[in-house]
């Protein structure tokens, strides 16, 4: 408690003066030190979230290639890469081993092959996912651990529908979406590697362009080999390829499954992956898998 001011007399003129109490001088020296303290604590907090914000957003804006792919979809570890891999080819090589009437509905074209396989290659496997797939892995087969779809940043709008380098607006503003068809998956989620389908490894897409169609864009998934062999036949070693042929008349079309010495000598000469094919675009690899080498 401040004690009450004191009356003295001037030692000059006689007049009164108020002396203020030493313990009252005390205590407001601590409690203006105390806020003070108080509110430089509140504005350095502050200062660290903003610095913190601010870090986290320019994390969420690299884009290490200038491709339009956030470097926080990409997949950096070589375990992430080869679990994708393996995750990708084996579930879209099995659309095309399983009855035809199993193959689900939204695998309609070549583009959505892509889409669903990309998908479910990164969730996670779990027995639910394994159930409601009705596929059994031969093998056990890690998931990719660095997100699970649809848990990511993007939510489940995984695949990059325009064109440019990678903006945090870009998360919200349309740029990415669930759906995007074989031309914007060649030209915005994949890049290319080489017209030399040698180069090609498990879970590339062959694209094709041909223009007296009416969809021109065709794409086909490179499997390598087969990880379901004991269950197929005896040619395990050959490299194989699978695609949706997209409606054929007024059928919805159907899965296809070919090895790769077969479609190298395909009876339509435009449909071969050979350099000299000017309907063959590519070996092309996608964007999450890039690497600086």
């Amino acid at each position: 408690m401040c004690q009450r001011p004191a009356l003295t007399a001037n030692e000059k003129g006689g007049s009164v003066k108020r002396i203020v109490g030493v313990g009252c001088i005390v205590v407001t020296s601590c409690v203006l030190t105390c806020v003070y303290r108080a509110q430089f604590a509140a504005r350095a907090a502050l200062a660290g979230t903003r610095a913190n914000q601010s870090a986290a957003m320019r994390e969420d804006a690299q884009d290490t290639f200038h491709d339009g792919m956030p470097d926080f979809l990409r997949l950096e570890d070589r375990a992430d890469q080869e679990a994708f891999r393996n995750w990708f080819t084996l579930i879209a090589e099995y659309q095309a081993l399983r009855p035809a009437e199993e193959v689900p509905t939204e695998i309609n074209d070549c583009a959505a092959l892509l889409r669903f396989v990309y998908r479910n290659a990164l969730r996670v496997h779990d027995d639910t996912w394994i159930r409601e797939n009705r596929l059994e892995p031969p093998a056990a087969i890690p998931s990719v651990e660095k997100y699970h779809y649809p848990y990511t940043r993007l939510r489940a709008s995984l695949f990059r529908v325009r064109a440019g380098s990678f903006r945090t607006t870009d998360i919200k503003d349309g740029t990415f979406s669930e759906f995007a068809d074989a031309k914007t998956l060649l030209e915005l989620n994949t890049y290319l590697l080489s017209k030399d389908v040698a180069v090609a490894a498990p879970g590339d897409i062959l694209f094709f362009r041909q223009l007296e169609q009416n969809t021109p864009f065709h794409s086909m998934v490179f499997v390598g080999h087969s990880q379901w062999s004991s269950d197929v036949d005896a040619k395990a070693a050959d490299n194989v390829v699978v695609y949706h042929t997209g409606p054929i008349g007024r059928s919805r079309g159907e899965m296809r499954r070919l090895r790769l010495g077969e479609l190298l000598h395909h009876p339509s000469p435009r449909w071969r992956p050979l350099p000299g094919n000017g309907n063959f675009l590519g070996v092309y690899r996608w964007n999450i898998l890039r690497e600086t080498n």
